[in-house]
């Protein structure tokens, strides 16, 4: 045996009772489990690590990680190793880096720089790979052929193949546009990706209709992977939009899980109950469906995303051209601020709700961690114009965060059966949401142990076995003999979330250690020179 796990709490993942036990692992997998009831002698191992109090769990799933440039930039990566996450789901709300073109590549790469950095003119990394399959072999070898900090497994972005297919028109796709998107689509999974994700209330994806998305999903579901839409709003008309995605994925035969479950904004204040009612009529009907949600109220997105979907048509370029334009931007100014755009999720901008957390270029620095109101306030000028003006000198790069959730839908929808947890973290910026640094630790400490909102047991569950189930992954997620060693050991007494608002890139405490296929990535709470992680390639079976 490699390494013994000595008198620990198993909490293996199941959501069953946890139990006290030894854990030997050897050849990266989990070679035996001697419960504290088990007679016969206890393993051996080169190195035994002493429990002395603290619980082993399988590896945290990031459900919905944006760490799609982080991973290949930066090889310690603790944003995500230090929270004891082993598996980031890469390729997130319709926008990623496979299958492009030349020019689909420097379109996304303006477009999502915000999310990740690497705008065009950045050469921090080589972007050699044209397909989902070359994107996944270049996190395979990784730094230097030694891979990357955790593993990723890769949704195929539907906006990126809209883009790649037929541009950044706001029109219905011809017979052979469709049939080349389903083609990209189909080779995507054959080459490993998991399934296919959207960003509905982003352009170019948002211009796909519902028949249009059904089609993409009937591919999706004949090789077994899943849909995982951010869906057309997450405000005004956000039950419907649910409704849609049940709807489509039905008729398409295909299985679905939902991105950063959450009901946000005025209107729906204390209405998690009726999304969830829907959810569970949807599950007794025999429905496929997952969701994950981050611990937190505010969301986090670009500011770009905010203006309406028509003054998005065209692309970047297209997009700054009108905001220089007087009188384009006070049409748009009009759709944000009085009618509510359909990239604010249909509701008209409140700018004390839009915090500054990152900017491209350092001379705007002085609005970060600010509100556009305040920042306007400061400038003696209406916020509007401060937006404008902040959206062209950053060349659309700022991100921010949106203050417009409910405490109370968070914790009733994390309750949920089939609820599974998802960072939704953006690590770019000065000033991050802290979910990118805290999500895993945050769940575990304020929600589990101070709230009591999750038993321990449960809340494993949902960021380990529930996901690899929808990853539909056999031998990860669970602590079960011949399964992969991909482990935390944490101290629930302890395990907490450092990142905060005020200082979002603080790391949490209680999690000494992180193992992916049975090597240190944290020991001893610092992180290690190991790089273990892999890409996650589904083998998908057509049906």
């Amino acid at each position: 045996m490699d390494t013994v796990f000595r008198d620990v709490r198993v909490i293996d993942g199941s959501g069953c009772a946890s139990y006290r036990a030894d854990v030997a692992l050897s050849g990266g997998r989990i070679a035996a489990i001697h419960r504290e009831t088990d007679s016969g002698p206890r393993p051996g191992a080169a190195r035994v690590v002493e429990g002395h109090g603290l619980a082993l769990s399988p590896g945290f799933i990031d459900m919905h990680a944006h760490s799609d440039l982080a991973l290949l930039r930066d090889p310690g990566h603790e944003a995500k190793a230090a929270q004891g996450v082993t598996l980031e789901v890469l390729g997130q709300d319709g926008l990623s880096y496979a299958p492009v073109d030349d020019r689909t590549l420097a379109e996304v790469r303006a477009q999502i720089t915000g999310w990740n950095g690497g705008a065009p003119g950045d050469d921090s990394i080589d972007f050699s790979w044209r397909t989902v399959g070359g994107y996944l072999d270049r996190l395979d070898h990784g730094f230097d052929g030694q891979g990357i900090a955790v593993n990723a497994a890769y949704l195929i972005p539907q906006g990126t193949v809209r883009m790649l297919a037929l541009g950044w028109d706001d029109r219905a796709a011809t017979p052979d546009e469709l049939a080349r998107m389903r083609q990209l689509v189909a080779e995507g999974l054959e080459q490993g990706a998991v399934g296919m994700s959207s960003g509905l209330t982003y352009t170019p994806g948002m211009y796909a209709s519902d028949t249009e998305l059904t089609e993409l999903c009937r591919v999706v579901a004949r090789y077994d992977g899943y849909y995982c839409p951010h869906h057309r709003s997450y405000g005004a008309g956000a039950l419907q939009a649910y409704e849609e995605m049940l709807a489509l994925t039905r008729e398409a035969g295909c299985a679905l899980h939902l991105a950063h479950a959450t009901m946000n904004f005025g209107v729906n204040e204390g209405r998690a109950p009726e999304l969830l009612a829907l959810l569970d009529d949807a599950l007794d009907a025999g429905a496929d469906l997952t969701l994950d949600t981050y611990p937190y109220t505010p969301g986090c997105t670009t500011l770009v995303a905010m203006l309406p979907s028509w003054a998005s048509e065209g692309g970047p370029g297209v997009i700054l051209a009108r905001l220089r334009d007087d009188a384009t931007a006070a049409r748009i100014r009009h759709v944000m601020e009085v009618e509510g755009a359909d990239g604010c999720h249909g509701v008209p901008i409140d700018w004390d709700t839009i915090e500054i957390s990152g900017v491209s270029h350092p001379a705007l620095a002085d609005h970060v961690g600010k509100t556009v109101a305040r920042s306007a306030a400061e400038r003696g000028e209406e916020p509007w114009h401060t937006a404008r003006r902040l959206l062209i000198e950053d060349r659309l790069g700022a991100t921010i965060l949106q203050h417009v959730g409910h405490e109370d839908n968070v914790r009733r929808i994390m309750r949920h059966r089939v609820h599974t947890g998802g960072s939704d973290g953006i690590l770019q910026g000065d000033k991050p949401h802290p979910r990118a640094y805290g999500t895993f630790p945050q769940y575990l400490g304020k929600y589990v142990r101070e709230l009591g909102v999750l038993s321990l047991e449960e809340c494993v569950a949902h960021l380990t076995g529930r996901p690899a189930a929808r990853l539909r992954l056999p031998d990860r997620g669970l602590v079960h003999e011949g399964y992969r060693a991909d482990l935390v050991l944490f101290d629930p007494e302890t395990v907490a979330a450092g990142s905060t608002f005020a200082a979002p890139r603080t790391l949490p405490t209680g999690i000494p250690h992180v193992l992916i296929d049975g090597r240190f990535v944290m020991e001893d709470g610092r992180r290690t020179s190991v790089l273990a992680g892999r890409a996650v390639r589904r083998t998908p079976g057509r049906s």
